[in-house]
C-alpha cells in the first residue's frame, strides 16, 4: 500500500491537496476540494492500466464545470428534494433551487464544492468537515466523513459517518463517472422495482416492477437508451447490487452497497455511467420512503465499495 500527497492549486482561497492511494495496481486519486475521485487507473483484461473514470486533469476544470459532479461527494442530500422544501418535526425548512424546481445534490454550494480537511489512515484517506447549522438551509450542525481506502483486493469502499446536533435529514453519495472502455457497456442491477419520477426527476410515490420494460437488468444486458433513475435494490439480494461490464477491454466494476437505492445516470452527451449508491430521491417529503431523518445522539453510517476485476 502507498499513499502519497501533492498540492493541487486552491479553491476560494484555500489549499486543495490531491492523494493517490495505490494497491494491487490499483491507483486511486482523491481531491480535497468536493471529496472528488479524480481518477481510477485498473488494467484490462491484458494488463494494460487505464483510467476509468471521468474528471478533468486540473483544479480549474471542476471550478469552470461544476455541474455534472464528476467524481464528487455530494450532500447534504444527493439527488433532489421536491420544491426545495421539507418539513421535520412541524418546522418547514426552504432550500436553493439548485435543480428545476427541486433543490438537487445539497443546494447551490454543497459539499462537492468545499475543501475538506484531509488525514492518512490505515489503506487510504480520510475527509471530514462540519457543516454549519444552516448551511444551503439545512438544520443542525453536521459533522461528516468520509474514508476513502484500497481494500487488499485493491477494491475501493467509500464509508461514510455524520453526526448532527439538531435534527436534520441526510443523503450522502460518490458520483464517479464510470467508463471502462471505447464501447458499448453492459449493465446489471439487482432490482425488481424502481420509483417512477415527474417530468422534475421527482419521485411520485409509486413504485414500478421493471419485469418487461427496458429497465430490467436484473439478468445484465447492454445499456441502450439514456437512464436517470432510481432503482429499488432487492432486499436480501446478492452483496454484489450492481456490475458495469465492458466488452471492448474486459473491464468490470462491481458495487457493494448498505444503501436501499442506486440511481443510474447515463447521458451519451457525457460518457460514462454514474451509479450512485443512495437513499431514494425526495425521502424527506415521503415518509413512505426508507427515512433520512439523522437525529441527535445518533451515527450515520453508510458504505459502498467498488471492486473491479476482468472478464
Amino acid at each position: 500500500m502507498r499513499i502519497t500527497r501533492e498540492p493541487f492549486g486552491s479553491a476560494d482561497g484555500t489549499d486543495v491537496r490531491r492523494w493517490t492511494l495505490e494497491r494491487g495496481g490499483v491507483r486511486v486519486r482523491v481531491l480535497t476540494y468536493g471529496g472528488i475521485v479524480q481518477s481510477v487507473q485498473v488494467p484490462d483484461r491484458d494488463g494494460v492500466p487505464g483510467d476509468v473514470v471521468l474528471g478533468f486533469p486540473d483544479l480549474t476544470g471542476y471550478l469552470k464545470r461544476p455541474e455534472p459532479f464528476f467524481g464528487a461527494l455530494v450532500g447534504r442530500y444527493a439527488n433532489r428534494i421536491a420544491g426545495g422544501s421539507f418539513t421535520l418535526d412541524g418546522r418547514t425548512h426552504r432550500l436553493p433551487l439548485s435543480g428545476g424546481p427541486n433543490c438537487l445534490h445539497g443546494g447551490e454550494r454543497g459539499f462537492d464544492k468545499r475543501v475538506w480537511d484531509a488525514r492518512e489512515i490505515a489503506d487510504g484517506v480520510l475527509l471530514s468537515r462540519v457543516s454549519p447549522d444552516g448551511e444551503e438551509g439545512f438544520p443542525g450542525r453536521l459533522e461528516v466523513s468520509a474514508a476513502y481506502t484500497l481494500d487488499p483486493d485493491g477494491a475501493l469502499r467509500i464509508a461514510y459517518r455524520a453526526r448532527t446536533d439538531a435534527p436534520t435529514v441526510v443523503a450522502l453519495t460518490n458520483h464517479s463517472y464510470w467508463e471502462l472502455g471505447s464501447g458499448p457497456h453492459e449493465l446489471r442491477v439487482a432490482a425488481s422495482r424502481w420509483t417512477p419520477t415527474d417530468a422534475s426527476g421527482v419521485p411520485t410515490g409509486a413504485f414500478a416492477e421493471v419485469a418487461g420494460t427496458e429497465l430490467d437488468f436484473r439478468a445484465g444486458r447492454p445499456l441502450s437508451i439514456p437512464l436517470d433513475h432510481n432503482f429499488v435494490l432487492d432486499e436480501g439480494g446478492p452483496e454484489a447490487v450492481a456490475e458495469l461490464y465492458a466488452p471492448d477491454t474486459g473491464r468490470t466494476v462491481t458495487v457493494e452497497t448498505t444503501e436501499p437505492g442506486l440511481q443510474v445516470y447515463a447521458d451519451p452527451r457525457l460518457g460514462g455511467v454514474a451509479l450512485e449508491t443512495q437513499h431514494f430521491p425526495d425521502s424527506p417529503n415521503r415518509p413512505d420512503f426508507p427515512s433520512t431523518v439523522l437525529r441527535p445522539g445518533e451515527v450515520l453510517v453508510s458504505a459502498t465499495r467498488f471492486r473491479f476485476g476482468t472478464r
